[in-house]
């Protein structure tokens, strides 16, 4: 138990070994933690659990520091997993014990766990006294899930964000100005652009909305990584910033290979880009992160995606990706396609039509290859390059 302000307490757990998340959809390089929080006051508040897996050790270190008949009341901000799992494991222990949550929370509370306990629903707004200190209650909804909202403790001045402004990472410290920078804003941003993109308009109003309940915010503690302590709302206003189309201006070159040829392409495809002074990022979907391509495209301005022609379709790791980007849902891209084959060609028209699918503009007819190209096959490439450069 770290406390991290007044009467608040760090009560999550630090997970060094978990390489996938969301099953195996999300890749996390660093680690994740799941972060819970008490609040000490006249009243206990528990704000969150940790995920299934540490459901004992969790109660358990409650039961030690605080003693889990001195819990007033239980906070779940977000009924997923990771952030409930260990609910059923508690209330088991303290099954009267009121919980706090939206509607839509309880509601899934009942279809997680098959129990009715003392729900609390509350909308944005409403609020519980501790003692010195309150709990405020603000929905956000579809940020990421129906159910979730953020707790705001006032007298503190702390927002418990919950999935808003975390990141999958860990670290031997708990708050952003002990860490490093380049690792923390790596792990946010592919953070957002892997779970919260689609819900960018939603970002916007939300944001918007906490800003003219003119809280005092002097940290942001999410449900997963660091803690925002310093400057707190830096994260707010990057989240500002990638909620409208966000972009650097690069083009994201994706591709698989079979033999080689349509790597290739790729190749020249990127010199072309390059001669107009246009930065571009190579990324072979077949040996690359699916995740760190993702947040790549999410940075980009264009995307250009190639695969080689097999049995009349396309290669199945390209396949998946353009499934991804269509859930995601990206705004303000350009994109074409290319790729290599042998006597049928089909690739380039399959990944045209999933772009357009995925609302990204197609700006240019894809083109395509047979066998290995030659240097004049190549040049073409590399023209195709150029144009697409001019349409930026």
């Amino acid at each position: 138990m770290i406390k991290i302000k007044d009467q608040i307490y760090w009560v999550g757990v630090k997970d060094w070994e978990i390489k996938r998340f969301h099953g195996e959809e999300y890749s996390t390089h660093r680690g994740s933690t799941y972060n819970s929080y008490l609040v000490r006051d006249q009243k206990i508040a528990l704000v969150d659990t940790v995920w299934t897996p540490f459901h004992e050790g969790f109660v358990e270190e409650l039961e030690r520091e605080v003693g889990l008949k001195n819990i007033s009341l239980v906070v779940v901000n977000h009924t997923e997993q990771d952030h409930a799992g260990s609910l059923a494991y508690l209330m088991e222990r303290i099954p009267d014990v009121p919980i706090y949550c939206t509607k839509n929370g309880a509601m899934m509370i009942k279809k997680h766990f098959h129990r009715d306990w003392n729900f609390n629903v509350v909308k944005t707004g409403d609020s519980v006294e501790l003692g010195e200190s309150r709990l405020v209650f603000v929905e956000m909804t579809m940020l990421h899930w129906p159910d979730s909202m953020a707790t705001y403790v006032a007298g503190a001045n702390v927002l418990l964000s919950n999935d808003a402004f975390g990141q999958h990472y860990v670290s031997p410290h708990l708050f952003n100005d002990q860490v490093d920078q380049g690792e923390l804003y790596q792990e946010a941003v592919k953070y957002y652009a892997n779970i919260l993109t689609p819900f960018s308009r939603l970002v916007k109003a939300k944001l918007k909305e906490i800003l003219d309940l003119n809280l005092s915010i002097e940290m942001i503690a999410p449900s997963h990584g660091i803690i925002w302590r310093d400057n707190p709302l830096q994260i707010v206003q990057k989240y500002d910033q990638w909620a409208g189309d966000f972009n650097e201006g690069t083009v994201a070159v994706i591709y698989d290979t079979m033999w080689g040829a349509t790597r290739k392409m790729a190749l020249a495809i990127a010199r072309g880009l390059e001669n107009k002074g246009v930065g571009a990022k190579l990324l072979n979907v077949g040996k690359s992160d699916k995740n760190d391509i993702i947040t790549e495209v999410f940075k980009a301005r264009g995307v250009i995606v190639g695969s080689s022609t097999i049995n009349k379709g396309i290669l199945n790791s390209t396949a998946a990706l353009l499934e991804m980007i269509k859930g995601l849902q990206f705004k303000n891209k350009l994109g074409a396609s290319f790729g290599s084959y042998g006597w049928s060609g089909e690739s380039v028209k399959i990944i045209q039509e999933s772009l357009k699918e995925s609302g990204i503009e197609v700006v240019q007819e894809g083109i395509k290859m047979q066998y290995d190209p030659e240097p004049k096959d190549l040049k073409a490439c590399e023209a195709f390059g150029e144009a697409f450069a001019g349409r930026l």
